[in-house]
């Protein structure tokens, strides 16, 4: 299949990953490592999968300025001027909102899908159609389209869609709602129900629809960000405002921030194999387990008497595990941790503001 000019793709790779500390650290979050010893770190995996299908010029990084060396260093085939490189830790559609005015000036009818660099594709050939059908959808009307996948478990910490009416083209419905993250008892109620998709966190549009929808988010800060009349597109003039302005946009991430406010969404079902691998208890229900159904990452670790636990060490440690039943073990640097693996996620917030007030930066 030929590569379509029009299709552009956004890799957001800016987060600082605290959901799987103390593996994934503030200086190196879990998007630049290698995490299953694959010789590919996450965000080199995402790159290759959208690479494959996505003309590799046409594919942007978004990232904070503290992580865009290793950017640079982990995709050196990369244009310097595809990485955005944000002065200021924001969420997710700020992002958007540079991102969509940068490709507006180099394709006004690009298509735009956004991908996050946390996730596994189990059949990319499922994913590529997936992806390459939505953006044909989205080039053809003024929408934005999400990605669903079916649940397998009433998983508390993943968003949630609900399924609408069709949309008119295949596999594609309106979004009736939008629940994120939802407690354990709801979640196996929107299982149970069927009407309801987990929300993959891939995410396409026009960028023209996406520049009326970010207008009204975000108009104190979009009213300035406009060439003047008479005058060519200035990367540089772009980057300054970047500088200067960045920090006013308010910290929403696009399902809050777009989605949620934006009363034309619609869904794609899709089977591709995903999981998000963001956080513990979601990367343990996502992988092959071994005996015990133990998931080891990586790691030399013999087991006895334990269960259902997920492990990550060090490379030249040997870890002697006894009557877990349930756990996270996982180690890097000067840091180890041994919590319930779940709902781990809120556990794992708390204790890393409490080591961040009492021990400090070196252990985040």
């Amino acid at each position: 299949m030929a590569e379509n000019k029009n299709n552009f793709c956004l890799i957001l790779a800016g987060g600082k990953g605290r959901r799987l500390w103390p593996c994934s650290r503030e200086d190196c979050p879990k998007q630049f490592l290698d995490f299953f010893s694959t010789g590919r770190t996450l965000l080199q995996q995402t790159y290759d999968r959208m690479s494959t299908f996505i003309p590799k010029e046409h594919i942007y990084i978004s990232t904070n300025r503290m992580y865009t060396q290793l950017v640079e260093e982990q995709l050196p085939e990369l244009p310097k001027l595809n990485i955005l490189s944000e002065p200021i830790f924001r969420n997710t559609a700020p992002s958007l909102a540079w991102a969509t005015h940068r490709i507006m000036h180099i394709e006004p009818s690009a298509r735009l899908v956004v991908v996050p660099s946390d996730q596994a594709v189990f059949k990319e050939d499922e994913f590529k159609k997936n992806v390459l059908d939505g953006l044909e959808f989205v080039g053809g009307c003024g929408c934005l389209l999400t990605m669903g996948v079916k649940p397998t478990r009433p998983e508390p910490g993943y968003g949630y869609i609900q399924i609408g009416d069709d949309a008119g083209c295949r596999g594609v419905y309106k979004v009736k709602s939008f629940t994120e993250k939802p407690d354990r008892e709801f979640a196996k109620m929107f299982m149970q129900s069927g009407e309801f998709y987990w929300n993959t966190g891939l995410f396409l549009a026009n960028v023209q629809y996406l520049r009326e929808a970010l207008a009204k988010i975000f108009p104190p800060v979009l009213r300035n960000f406009k060439d003047e009349p008479g005058k060519p597109y200035n990367i540089e003039a772009e980057l300054q405002f970047v500088k200067e302005n960045f920090p006013a946009y308010p910290n929403l991430s696009i399902d809050y921030g777009i989605l949620d406010k934006n009363e034309n969404v619609c869904v794609m079902k899709c089977d591709f194999g995903w999981a998000d691998l963001g956080m513990w208890h979601s990367m343990y229900e996502s992988m092959s387990k071994g005996d015990g159904d133990n998931v080891v990452i990586g790691s030399r670790v013999i087991t006895d008497d334990s269960r259902g636990n997920i492990i990550k060490l060090p490379d030249d440690h040997l870890g002697i595990i006894n009557g877990l039943d349930g756990y996270i073990v996982a180690e890097k640097g000067n840091v180890l941790l041994i919590c319930k693996k779940e709902d781990s996620s809120a556990l794992i917030r708390k204790y890393v503001n409490e080591v961040q007030v009492k021990y400090g930066e070196e252990f985040i």
